[in-house]
């Protein structure tokens, strides 16, 4: 953010951490990870859209990271609404974006991603973590498979920019967690039973129990058993 403040930022860059002593994840979460052991990789991107789109370009994100975890973990992989990695019932990454605009100019956005690799010992308070060496057994290089994640990223990137963004909505909903199921969720106090039904364009979770529902990010949360 400071290189873009500065004027300094250029579309493409990309900043890899070993280290991080104050990770942000969403709603104001902190992302926590042991140094030396994962992803933390931050990508500036121009993205080329009005910002009523901005849903398509964290769809485009969420996707790169799914084909990139996908080549080790297998079909399992998921995409859990809005944006984070799920292998199984379990979280392996996460993505923030942070957006810059001048007026109704969308200038940058600044994509954070966090992927579980190496680690096996995580935070008690972390509810379902799993990394890559506890689906294969493997260890991997971080700052290698930094590179390969940013191949990714470039490749659906090149997708959003040829306007392919129906396709990248489609592909979306059909590799998010737990589509056409029934879920717990909690709005507020209240749980209740409903199913996924898709994602709308503007990334609202849409879902069917007596009644059709949507709800905003951040307006439900995942009960995961």
């Amino acid at each position: 953010m400071r290189q873009i403040q500065a004027g300094l930022a250029t579309h493409g860059t990309a900043w890899f951490a070993l280290e991080q002593t104050a990770g942000k994840g969403q709603r104001g979460k902190s992302w926590l990870t042991t140094p030396n052991q994962n992803i933390m990789l931050s990508v500036v991107i121009t993205p080329g859209l009005l910002p009523s789109r901005q849903f398509c370009l964290s769809a485009t994100v969420a996707l790169a990271c799914y084909d990139f975890y996908k080549k080790y973990a297998g079909e399992e992989t998921r995409i859990k609404w809005p944006n984070d990695l799920y292998w199984r019932d379990r979280k392996a990454g996460g993505i923030l974006i942070e957006n810059v605009f001048r007026g109704s100019d969308w200038l940058y956005a600044v994509v954070g991603v966090g992927i579980n690799l190496n680690q096996v010992v995580f935070d008690p308070a972390l509810p379902n973590p799993v990394s890559l060496k506890q689906i294969t057994g493997r260890d991997f290089d971080p700052s290698e498979m930094g590179k390969e994640l940013c191949l990714a990223l470039e490749n659906r990137y090149q997708l959003l920019q040829a306007g392919e963004t129906a396709a990248i909505m489609q592909e979306y909903q059909q590799v998010l967690y737990k589509i056409h199921q029934p879920v717990t969720l909690k709005k507020g106090a209240v749980l209740f039973e409903t199913t996924i039904t898709g994602v709308s364009d503007n990334g609202q979770l849409l879902t069917k129990d007596v009644i059709d529902r949507s709800f905003d990010f951040g307006e439900v949360e995942f009960l995961i058993r």
